[in-house]
């Protein structure tokens, strides 16, 4: 049983070096690397220091001088337009050139960060793959966040471009992203030369209206996309080390500052391919359709780049699951595209599954070239796996992976043989992740037994090699509470067949509808309201999200305002601060948070209450009446 898996593994496992040199033999490298890895400055590995290539060749070029440049690279379908628009391998190849030249005419190049903040929109993987062919380093932000949150996140890594649209467009709305631009370069602490639009009509904003206007004092180019593109020359590929890093991808940390994470190129691009190959089973011909967005490390991984190296045809999706038009526009997307591997999250299956119980809409659809469905983004519960596998009668596979590792950490390995499934688990470790679970004091813990989930290092090709501008920060964050390990921040267990179970957070970050979010973000935003004397935010069990964000808020004393007045502030203030994307709707007023004699809130507890789950009040509570005073708040039932 599992012989081609077991076996792929422990050659990983055993020989690392020699099982991913021969997987990067499936890249094309201007320099083919002699040498896998390169540990001389342990903990922090490199992989492939001696290769070069690019990855915008790899995703295009190769494919076109292959004879493949008709085939489809992109089909971008929007629910929200009404449209549908192909390009073929040989046209976005001239996409990425033009950009990539818009880009270089500007003075970008190799090493420059770019920040991108776009809608899901073929400009946005254009941009991405225009920055690879360059060198340069995208950064790219989900639309969803707000102006302070862009406006970290171009303070950190400094980019000498910004490139934007219009707005997005939502079911019920649309966003004007130049106001919000314009806003985050006013909070941050820009070295942005030039702001680039792509104009999407309808929109109240124009390029027009900020060009000639400083921001802090200092002259910033507002260009239209379209305009430069006309003049551009077309740019060729750079080629870069195999360590030079592709993108920066923030993800929220439990205190402080945002933490960018870096992907190189050669790794990322190796790892991308092997999982294509191992776990995806996607081929030149495949169609694959993976409903999440870039700015997620889902939609850089499975939307741009891994679709397209492995010579396959991407879906680049702008909708929802439901809504637009209803809860069958997944299967109106498979039947139109001929999809033969979809990827999407738990909580567009719950959402689904609560407009449609019997999923009857997407069934009306023709959904016979769909080989497997793929769900990651937080734990794939069992109902809702009982749900898809009844409605599609073909593997549901949950995959766990994380910003981080920029891949599976755990999946069904079809590309390789398909194992049976087991509900609730994302199955077995891949090939090159040699998950262990440790208990609090670093001890291997024996199967059944729930812990730390760590990774032994070093971590395989395609994860991060640390995080932008601060390799101690990575160091500390996540290589040393278990030594010779990363620790992934979740705890579980491995059972007696050596598959995974996930059993949640170990943090405060939590995930809502498969977006990390720090809740000690969102505390700083409850505490800078007035009213407000102290804050903690928990994330709940939500059957449809995974999680959602509730808080908790002591007043001010001498405060007179009512708890609905009150609710309605402080959620227009973390819509206003951390965005939309948050969903944050829950606001409870206390007398008093249950605190540790240090002062530290027993957020963990709380949780565990208001889940439902059994607790255990810490020996170093300072008091116990304020947490008896909570339970019925936390759980009203109770």
């Amino acid at each position: 049983m599992a012989q081609e898996y077991r076996r792929a593994f422990a050659q990983a496992t055993n020989d690392p070096a020699a099982f991913w040199l021969q997987a990067a033999q499936d890249l094309q490298w201007d320099v083919a690397p002699q040498t896998a890895i390169d540990d001389s400055r342990k903990p922090l590995y490199s992989w492939f220091p001696d290769g070069k290539l690019n990855l915008s060749v790899n995703a295009l070029d190769r494919h076109v001088a292959a004879g493949r440049g008709e085939s489809t690279a992109l089909i971008y379908d929007s629910a929200m337009l009404g449209s549908v628009e192909s390009y073929t391998y040989a046209q976005l190849l001239s996409e990425v050139e033009t950009f990539a030249g818009v880009l270089a005419g500007r003075g970008v190049t190799t090493g420059d960060r770019v920040l991108i903040y776009l809608p899901m929109i073929p400009q946005a993987m254009i941009a991405m793959l225009a920055c690879a062919r360059l060198g340069a380093v995208h950064s790219v932000v989900f639309g969803g966040f707000a102006p302070k949150e862009l406006a970290a996140r171009i303070t950190d890594c400094a980019p000498v471009a910004v490139v934007t649209a219009s707005g997005g467009i939502e079911p019920s709305r649309r966003i004007e992203y130049l106001p919000a631009v314009a806003e985050a370069l006013s909070l941050a602490e820009p070295a942005v030369k030039d702001v680039i639009v792509a104009h999407r009509d309808g929109f109240e904003h124009e390029v027009s209206e900020y060009r000639n206007q400083p921001i802090n004092g200092q002259e910033i180019n507002w260009l239209d996309w379209e305009e430069q593109a006309r003049q551009a020359t077309a740019a060729d590929a750079v080629s870069v080390p195999s360590t030079h890093p592709l993108y920066v991808l923030y993800t929220s940390g439990t205190t402080g500052a945002p933490k960018g994470v870096v992907r190189d190129t050669g790794g990322y691009g190796t790892a991308l391919q092997y999982s294509m190959n191992a776990i995806y089973d996607v081929h030149p011909g495949d169609t694959m359709f993976t409903a999440s967005d870039v700015g997620w490390v889902v939609g850089h991984s499975y939307i741009v780049y891994a679709p397209l190296i492995a010579g396959a045809t991407t879906v680049l999706y702008e909708g929802k699951p439901v809504g637009t038009p209803d809860a069958g526009v997944f299967g109106r997307i498979i039947e139109d595209h001929k999809v033969t591997t979809m990827f999407t999250a738990p909580t567009a299956l719950r959402a689904v599954r609560k407009a449609d119980p019997q999923g009857s809409m997407i069934a009306s659809h023709d959904l016979g070239s769909l080989r497997a469905l793929f769900v990651a983004g937080e734990r794939l519960d069992p109902d809702t796996f009982h749900f898809a596998s009844d409605l599609l009668q073909i593997p549901v596979v949950d995959n766990w992976w994380q910003t981080e590792t920029g891949w599976p950490i755990a999946s069904n390995p079809l590309g390789l043989e398909e194992l049976p499934a087991k509900a609730g688990s994302p199955t077995t470790p891949v090939p090159g992740f040699a998950v262990q679970i440790r208990d609090a004091l670093g001890e291997k813990v024996p199967a059944g037994q729930e812990g730390n989930i760590v990774v032994q290092l070093p971590l395989p090709p395609g994860a991060l090699t640390t995080l932008w501008g601060n390799d101690q920060r990575f160091i500390d964050t996540y290589l040393t509470q278990i030594e010779g390990c990363y620790l992934t921040g979740d705890s579980g267990y491995l059972d007696e067949d050596g598959y995974l179970f996930v059993m949640g957070r170990t943090d405060d970050v939590i995930n809502v509808s498969g977006h990390r979010l720090s809740t000690g973000a969102m505390e700083q935003v409850l505490a800078s309201h007035p009213s407000v004397a102290e804050c903690a935010v928990i994330g709940l069990a939500d059957a449809l999200k995974g999680q959602r964000a509730s808080g908790y808020v002591v007043l001010k004393s001498g405060v007179d305002i009512d708890e609905e007045s009150l609710a309605k502030e402080i959620v227009a203030l973390v819509r206003k601060h951390i965005g939309a994307v948050a969903d944050f709707r829950e606001v409870t007023v206390v007398a008093a948070l249950p605190k540790t004699r240090s002062g530290k809130i027993l957020r963990k507890t709380m949780r565990q209450i208001a889940d439902g789950k059994e607790y255990t009040v810490p020996s170093t509570i300072e008091d116990t009446a304020v947490l008896d005073d909570l339970v019925p708040l936390l759980r009203p039932q109770a």
